[in-house]
C-alpha cells in the first residue's frame, strides 16, 4: 500500500498543476480586450489610478510630471490588472527614463494594501463628517493633519507622538530633522513648518500617519550611506524608490563564501542602526528575508521595507535620564509558532540608551537556526562546511546571540559573531584571489 502512496501523490500534484494552468488559461480568456488595453495604455498617467485626485490625503507630488509625460511605466507582468489580487502589497516593478540617461529600474510603492488604503480614506471622513464616506479633499481640512497650519512654528512631540512608530518617542531633534529633509516641497532644508504650502503640511502629516516609510529613507537617506533604499518622489498615493536588487531570500541557497559576506553586512547593518555618531538608535521592528536585498554588482545589503521603524534619539535619553536608563536592555526571546516574529518593548527602546535589539532581530530572523522563513529553517548560515561545523564557535555565537545563556551575554556574542564573520569573509576572498 505504502508504495502506491508516492503515485497517489504524484498524479494529485500533477493533477493540480493541470488545474491550475486551466484557471490561468481561462482567467487569460476572460480578460482578453483588458489584457490588450494594458500594455497599450500606461496606467500610471491616469491621475485616478495613482490617486493623485485624493491629494492633498496622498503621499506627495514631487514626481508627478515624470508620470504625466510618460516618463514611469509599469514592466511587463506589472500592466496585467487582474495579477493584482496576488499583489497584496501594492509593490510593483517599473522603468524610469530620462531623455540623456535612458532607463532604469525603479520599485512603485503604494505603502499599504488596498483595505488599508480605504481604511485610512474611511478615517479621515469619520473625523471630518462622523460618516464613513465624504468628499475626501474637503475632509482633509477638518482633521487634524489641517490643523498644523501655517500658525505653528515647529512640528513638535506632543502633537505627533505615537501616530507611527517613527514617531513612537519622538523627540524635537528628529522632527526637525524630518521637516528639514521632507522631499516633498520645492523649499526643503528648513526645520520650520510654515515653510510648507497647507498641502505639503497636510500631506507630510498623513505619511507619517499612515505609513512613514518615505520619511525614513529622506531622514536617513542612502547618500550619507544609511543602508535604505534611496527614495526618488511621489506622485498621489504612489512613492517611486530605487530599485535594489533582488530579495535577500534569493541568496538562501548561495555559496557559502556569498551567505558568510551577506550575514557579516546583515550585523554590520545591525551595529551601525544601534550606534552612530549622531546618537539616533533605529531598531527594525520587522525583520524577515523580503525586506532585505542585495546589489546585483556590488553584492551591498540594502533595507528596502522601512515602514516599522522605531527611531530613538540617545542624545534625549541621556539629557532626560528615565529610569533605568543606563541599565543594558536585553531583548528576551521568545518561543514563536509564526514566521518572522520578535519579542521587544517599545518604551524599553525608547528609554534606554544600550540595546540589543537589532543584534537580536537580525541573528533570530536571518541568520541562526531558529529563522524561520517560508516553512523553511536553518537561517542564511545553514549547512556550513566541515571544518566550520566542528569547530563549533559559529553555531555557539548565533545560539548566544539569540538565546543567551548569558546574562548579556547577546551583547559581547554579536560583536564576536561580526569578527567571525570578518575573519571568514576575509578568509574566502584571499582563497579565490589565488
Amino acid at each position: 500500500m505504502l508504495r502506491f502512496l508516492p503515485l497517489k501523490l504524484g498524479r494529485l500534484y500533477r493533477c493540480l498543476k493541470l488545474l491550475l494552468v486551466v484557471g490561468l488559461f481561462v482567467i487569460l480568456l476572460m480578460n482578453t480586450h483588458n489584457l490588450f488595453a494594458s500594455f497599450q495604455k500606461n496606467e500610471l498617467t491616469d491621475r485616478r489610478f495613482i490617486n493623485l485626485n485624493k491629494c492633498p490625503a496622498c503621499f506627495g507630488t514631487s514626481w508627478c510630471r515624470k508620470f504625466m509625460n510618460g516618463q514611469v511605466s509599469f514592466e511587463t507582468w506589472g500592466r496585467l490588472r487582474f495579477l493584482d489580487v496576488f499583489n497584496v502589497k501594492n509593490v510593483y516593478f517599473a522603468q524610469y527614463g530620462e531623455p540623456r540617461e535612458g532607463t532604469r529600474r525603479v520599485v512603485l510603492k503604494r505603502l499599504g494594501s488596498n483595505q488599508e488604503l480605504a481604511d485610512i480614506d474611511q478615517k479621515i471622513c469619520k473625523r471630518a463628517t462622523g460618516r464613513p464616506r465624504c468628499d475626501l479633499i474637503q475632509a482633509m481640512y477638518k482633521t487634524e493633519f489641517a490643523r498644523i497650519n501655517g500658525d505653528v512654528r515647529l512640528l513638535t512631540p506632543e502633537v505627533v507622538e505615537g501616530w507611527s512608530d517613527l514617531v513612537h518617542c519622538p523627540s524635537q531633534r528628529l522632527l526637525d530633522r524630518v521637516v528639514r529633509r521632507y522631499a516633498e516641497t520645492k523649499d526643503s532644508g528648513s526645520f520650520l513648518l510654515k515653510n510648507l504650502k497647507d498641502t505639503e503640511r497636510m500631506q507630510l502629516l498623513m505619511t507619517l500617519a499612515f505609513n512613514p516609510e518615505p520619511l525614513v529613507l529622506q531622514s536617513f537617506p542612502s547618500d550619507e550611506g544609511w543602508p535604505f533604499a534611496k527614495y526618488l518622489g511621489a506622485c498621489g498615493r504612489v512613492v517611486a524608490v530605487n530599485y535594489v536588487g533582488e530579495e535577500l531570500w534569493s541568496f538562501y541557497n548561495a555559496p557559502w563564501e556569498k551567505r558568510v559576506d551577506l550575514a557579516r553586512q546583515l550585523m554590520d547593518i545591525a551595529e551601525q542602526l544601534t550606534n552612530n555618531d549622531f546618537e539616533f538608535a533605529l531598531y527594525l521592528l520587522d525583520v524577515s528575508f523580503d525586506n532585505f536585498a542585495v546589489g546585483p554588482r556590488d553584492g551591498k545589503v540594502i533595507v528596502v521595507d522601512a515602514e516599522n521603524v522605531l527611531v530613538a534619539d540617545k542624545r534625549l535619553i541621556k539629557q532626560n535620564k528615565p529610569e533605568n536608563y543606563d541599565v543594558w536592555y536585553e531583548s528576551r526571546f521568545e518561543e514563536c509558532d509564526r514566521e518572522a516574529c520578535l519579542s521587544f518593548s517599545k518604551d524599553s527602546l525608547c528609554s534606554r540608551v544600550t540595546v540589543d535589539h537589532n543584534y537580536y532581530a537580525v541573528c533570530q530572523n536571518l541568520l541562526s537556526r531558529y529563522a524561520t522563513w517560508r516553512g523553511t529553517t536553518g537561517g542564511l548560515l545553514h549547512d556550513p562546511p566541515a571544518h566550520i561545523a566542528k569547530d563549533g564557535q559559529l553555531e555557539a555565537l548565533l545560539d548566544e546571540c539569540t538565546k543567551p545563556k548569558k546574562h548579556f551575554g547577546r551583547f559581547q556574542a554579536a560583536k564576536e559573531l561580526r569578527e567571525y564573520l570578518t575573519q571568514l569573509a576575509a578568509a574566502s576572498s584571499s582563497a579565490s584571489a589565488r
